[in-house]
């Protein structure tokens, strides 16, 4: 599936969905500004060809590298739908017959609204990221809570604490749920991320990157502060850096996390069941809005999700070959 999926309307027009290659298409469709669905470049590429894509993604995407410069987010017989995966996230209506979802959540979290137009299609293309039965997630007001019931209790022993989650995405999310601690340090690679997303229109409180911080001594073993910082094993440098200098507690954020020994195998403190994706019984949900006659499965558990499909009576089929 490194191509992406490819797809070829009544009109003849070919479209390749979020590909990791870009060849013999008309144009392209990307669904977010996840590395993951941008496709591969060579330093200092420009992405020229016409691509179909939200004015988010193609903004958060060139600050991360990948200058598409031919961006267009409406095309005859084509729609964005909202994904609720990220901000600027699109899944692809063609023709009112195939949906394709990128990445899709359908829970509300923090400034991120719960996505609740599915459209009714015959073919419908899932991502099946957390496809099997053991992916269920608790509440984001159970997190919320377990979480700030740790920092509580990290700011009484004049503990700081590093929480921790995707830079794109998660991290703004964290940002936004948590910012009523206080002081409260941004790792430098997130501090630009929130300056695109304010401008595009999710005000995040001003904050300090953590350079300047440690810089001017902002930062103190003895009193109590919390930094957000891109998801890393606890043996990396950066973290390992924070723990010997200021002693840091660590929280880590993903949808991952929910298997056992996941916080031993990220050495973490402690770990949190948050993601950007629909658990298990929320793809259930997602095929069963869709009245889809067809359902591909891809990304993940794309075999599992499509084989649990088929024993509830649904005509599917994974993409993963």
């Amino acid at each position: 599936m490194n191509g992406g999926i490819f797809v070829q309307t009544h009109s003849n027009k070919k479209i390749l969905l979020d590909p990791r290659k870009v060849t013999g298409s008309d144009f392209i469709f990307v669904s977010h500004a996840h590395t993951d669905h941008l496709h591969k470049k060579k330093k200092n590429e420009k992405i020229k060809i016409k691509t179909l894509a939200s004015k988010e993604t193609s903004i958060i995407a060139k600050i991360r590298g990948y200058d598409i410069q031919n961006t267009i987010d409406t095309y005859e017989g084509f729609e964005l739908v909202d994904t609720g995966h990220i901000l600027g996230s699109r899944g692809l209506l063609i023709y009112d017959e195939i949906f394709y979802t990128g990445d899709i959540s359908v829970r509300k979290r923090g400034f991120m609204n719960s996505t609740t137009n599915i459209p009714k299609v015959d073919t419908l293309i899932i991502e099946s990221t957390f496809g099997k039965p053991e992916y269920v997630f608790p509440s984001i007001s159970k997190v919320i809570d377990q979480t700030n019931k740790i920092i509580s209790e990290c700011y009484d022993k004049g503990n700081p604490v590093l929480i921790m989650g995707y830079s794109v995405g998660k991290a703004q999310l964290l940002f936004d749920l948590f910012k009523h601690w206080d002081p409260f340090y941004v790792h430098d690679s997130i501090y630009a991320i929130n300056k695109i997303y304010s401008e595009l229109g999710i005000i995040l409180k001003n904050s300090i990157n953590h350079t300047f911080a440690e810089e001017n001594n902002l930062l103190s073993k003895n009193n109590p502060w919390i930094m957000l910082s891109p998801l890393m094993n606890g043996n990396s440098k950066f973290v390992k850096h924070m723990k010997e200098k200021y002693g840091v507690v660590t929280i880590g954020f993903s949808g991952w996390s929910i298997q056992p020994g996941y916080k031993y195998m990220m050495n973490l403190d402690h770990t949190m069941t948050l993601s950007d994706h629909c658990d298990y019984n929320e793809l259930i949900h997602v095929v069963k809005r869709s009245n889809a006659k067809k359902v591909y499965t891809i990304h993940g558990f794309a075999d599992e999700f499509a084989d649990s499909l088929r024993k509830m009576g649904f005509n599917a089929e994974s993409l993963e070959k």
